[in-house]
């Protein structure tokens, strides 16, 4: 029995975990490719569903589809994802990431005091923004703001 190459968007959703919907979206948004068949239908090839968890991993730790796109984009179309590619892909969101998880912990550590805005509205907020002076720095909750990460040689 030979191995089957093409699969209906219905078999890549209950492989890949994925909403008919959402992989009709994410071929909207260029993330994924399909074909028709003469009856109009898709089909996709077998490195889809690599495709795809790229996609889910990348999501669910916050990397937004334009920047998943790009991604993708510099993967050769109708191959496989190797782990070499993953490599690349995943080395590239690195930094990224970092920063996020900087400003995630910053935030959660703050999170039982105030927000950290400098209203002066609260006598016992003990980030307490005396004249506003964190205004100096910018807009917004400065203290729960992480700083950038210097950029990785």
């Amino acid at each position: 029995m030979a191995a089957v190459t093409e699969l209906t968007v219905g078999q890549v959703a209950m492989r890949s975990g994925v909403a008919v919907s959402a992989l009709h979206f994410y071929e909207a948004r260029g993330l994924i490719r399909s074909h028709r068949t003469a009856g109009n239908q898709r089909r996709y090839g077998r490195d889809v569903l690599r495709r795809v968890a790229i996609i889910k991993v990348a999501q669910e730790v916050g990397i937004s589809l334009a920047e998943i796109g790009e991604a993708l984009a510099s993967l050769p179309e109708g191959r496989t994802p190797t782990r070499d590619d993953w490599n690349v892909l995943s080395t590239a969101w690195r930094d990224g990431l970092d920063h996020k998880i900087a400003q995630l912990k910053k935030l959660r550590d703050g999170l039982t005091d105030c927000i950290g805005c400098g209203c002066m509205s609260i006598d016992k907020c003990p980030l307490r923004n005396k004249g506003d002076r964190l205004a100096r720095e910018g807009t917004g909750a400065r203290r729960l703001v992480a700083p950038p990460l210097s950029r990785r040689s």
